[in-house]
């Protein structure tokens, strides 16, 4: 009998930090099962019927509320700053190089680390479009390679 409460008992604990430092709602219902199983376990039910216990609480209020929590989570994911600067025209400031791993763009008067994304070399005052942004580097191809869109043609 003490065994299994010691057993449900840190099952309850790890599920519990396990969402405090997620805060994702990953293991709540873990969590709840295994405080029910705890009860259980203490009201000297049998051991086949504890594991039952926590299954059943676990998977109903699994299938009961993720829906519920799915529909009231943020879905629009607001761009970060680099995200933003996609598809913006970019000045050489640096000769961007790929055998020499050398480049540097303005982005709105901010300076990045850049990088051909075909591995083309362009001199200092090319005009560019950033494609992707990848740490803090920038992803640029030759303003004339791009439509209207600023996707690149080819």
């Amino acid at each position: 009998m003490y065994t299994n409460m010691i057993v449900w008992g840190v099952l309850f604990a790890v599920t519990v930090i396990a969402e405090a430092v997620t805060l994702q709602l990953v293991s709540v219902w873990f969590a709840a099962g295994a405080l029910v199983a705890f009860v259980m376990a203490a009201a000297g039910l049998p051991t086949v019927t504890q594991a039952i216990g926590f299954t059943l609480i676990s998977v109903v209020l699994l299938c009961v509320t993720r829906p519920l929590v799915n529909k009231i989570q943020v879905k629009d994911v607001l761009p970060t700053n680099a995200d933003a600067e996609v598809g913006k025209t970019a000045i050489v400031t640096e000769e961007i190089n790929a055998k020499k791993n050398t480049g540097r763009v303005k982005i709105g008067g901010v300076n990045w680390k850049a990088r051909s994304e075909n591995g083309g070399t362009f001199p200092v005052g090319s005009v560019m479009i950033v494609q992707r942004i990848s740490g803090t580097t920038a992803y640029v191809i030759p303003a004339e390679q791009t439509t209207v869109t600023g996707r690149a043609t080819g």
